[in-house]
């Protein structure tokens, strides 16, 4: 939030809680995928560059993919203009978020070979990089489980050096992970995103 939002919170509570109630109330019909991308269309017209951040990673954590948010900005054009929805271009590739590559965007989704699934540790997580994706590996309650190396907060590419024992800690902002798990379990509120994993003769293997 801005600094001019913060005082108005501060100054007029009253009222700035009527208008964010408001703000919540308005999106309740719509699914998190949906209300998310639409939020990201406000702050490209807006051209708020933290806000648009912001929305994006969610939208990408509820389920949106790299081209339907590509489509949602070129759905926007006659409210955007080819200006804005340059703008958020560049926003977005200065992020390095995986699946926004040219050669990604067009290529259909599919399950990549990860590592031998003797390799992944017993504990902790092992950071790959595959097919320009990097991630955390690790085993999980229900087996081995994949996660991306990113934030959920802002985006951020966390380095295998963030890893202590089970916990993956943000340099960013201090988010913690529980790697095994992939919940937040310090100064967040969102999991690391989890893509579907499967362990096929011997290699674990991932899909996007």
């Amino acid at each position: 939030m801005s600094d001019a939002l913060n005082f108005l919170v501060k100054a007029r509570p009253e009222a700035m809680g009527h208008y964010f109630r408001f703000l919540k109330d308005a999106g309740k019909h719509l699914d998190p995928k949906t209300r998310n991308l639409i939020s990201v269309i406000t702050k490209v017209h807006a051209q708020t560059e933290r806000g648009l951040r912001q929305y994006l990673t969610r939208a990408l954590r509820e389920g949106a993919t790299p081209v339907e948010v590509i489509d949602a900005l070129l759905m926007a054009f006659p409210a955007l203009g080819l200006a804005k929805i340059t703008w958020a271009v560049d926003v977005i590739l200065s992020m390095k978020l995986p699946g926004f590559e040219p050669a990604a965007l067009g290529a259909e989704a599919g399950w990549h070979d990860l590592m031998a699934e003797s390799a992944v540790p017993a504990k902790g997580a092992a950071r790959i990089e595959c097919d320009g994706r990097a991630l955390f590996v690790a085993r999980g309650a229900a087996g081995v489980n994949a996660y991306d190396s990113r934030c959920p907060h802002q985006g951020t590419d966390i380095p295998e050096l963030a890893l202590d024992g089970a916990t993956l800690t943000c340099p960013k902002h201090g988010w913690a992970f529980d790697v095994a798990s992939g919940d937040c379990v310090k100064n967040g509120t969102a999991p690391l995103t989890r893509y579907e994993t499967r362990v096929e003769n011997g290699r674990v293997l991932s899909y996007w």
